[in-house]
């Protein structure tokens, strides 16, 4: 279960076995106090925190990042093997990942810093297992905030029915032609230019980084999976629910940091999400978007170290 191999050539490159499926990570600074664990987002890798992790080391934290399962080098599951993906199972792994991987080096709490997906599982970690997180860091966090906390009633029979007619449609979705043509139509540049106000940061690298994965021929299955995972999971899985959650106890210190440019989660959750929350952070950094670690990375590290130095819960 605890299995690590290194991959030849490339330094602190690692595989872990989690429950038969095999799973990329990287550690640098792996002797340092504080763990921070880094989550990456929808379609991207552990390598899109490459401007972030060596800041981190150098200021005494053992730096982690890892392939969500189903993303990047990790395993790529279908619903035969894993039944839909989702951010419980992803939480479900970085619950392992720190059982397994980091507590027989480190017994301290650990930070997480995650970007959209990972800013939710990020989340989803903080109340599931709040006793392991010493504080969050999402950026951005993607939420339909609801002011009202009542809870909702949900007719069983009609919400199963909707499950079924979801999970029927997205088995027939032809995955594997749609990923085809997501990559000869080049949509993957063309989704990084809406993501990035900074166009410029868009280069071979990051376009290469996201387009390996899609390439695999276990991918569709993945997407699949995803798809379906992410479209049925329950209300406790959703961030306005989580949110709810955490701010019962308040226990697990709470970052946001958006960028004011961003296209795919617009800012205006961010401070919504601020305004409902009034113990949750906000930071915001101007002229960035969606993936604001990567566009400015200097801003993005020096507002998460300060923020979170600054804390009591170690």
């Amino acid at each position: 279960m605890n299995l690590k191999q290194k991959e030849k050539g490339i330094k602190n490159n690692n595989y872990w076995n989690w429950n038969g499926f095999k799973i990329y990570w990287t550690v640098q600074g792996e002797e340092n106090t504080y763990p921070i664990i880094f989550l990456h987002g929808f379609g991207a890798t552990s390598k899109h925190w490459r401007k972030n992790v060596n800041y981190f080391v150098k200021r005494n934290y053992a730096t982690y990042s890892m392939d969500l399962i189903g993303f990047g080098n990790s395993a790529q599951p279908g619903i035969k093997e894993i039944e839909q993906l989702d951010n419980g199972v992803w939480c479900n792994q970085v619950k392992d990942f720190i059982k397994q991987v980091i507590r027989p080096k480190n017994p301290m709490k650990v930070i997480l810093i995650g970007n959209s997906l990972g800013a939710l599982v990020s989340l989803t970690c903080a109340v599931s297992i709040r006793n392991e997180i010493a504080a969050v860091v999402a950026s951005p966090l993607p939420c339909q905030i609801r002011k009202n906390s009542k809870k909702i009633v949900v007719n069983t029979f009609l919400n199963n029915l909707k499950n079924k007619f979801i999970k029927i449609f997205f088995i027939f979705l032809p995955f594997k032609l749609i990923l085809f043509l997501i990559n000869k139509l080049s949509i993957i540049e063309l989704g990084l230019k809406a993501a990035y106000f900074k166009k410029d940061n868009i280069n071979y690298e990051l376009i290469d980084m996201v387009r390996k994965p899609v390439l695999r021929n276990t991918a569709a299955r993945s997407l699949r999976a995803m798809c379906i995972g992410m479209s049925t999971r329950g209300n406790n899985l959703k961030a306005s629910y989580l949110l709810r959650k955490l701010s019962i106890s308040k226990k697990v210190p709470f970052l946001l940091i958006w960028g004011d440019k961003d296209n795919f989660t617009p800012l205006f959750l961010g401070k919504k999400i601020a305004n409902v929350h009034r113990w949750v952070k906000l930071k915001i950094i101007s002229n960035s978007g969606h993936c604001l670690h990567d566009e400015d990375p200097s801003i993005f590290n020096k507002i998460s170290y300060e923020w979170i130095k600054d804390l009591k819960t170690f």
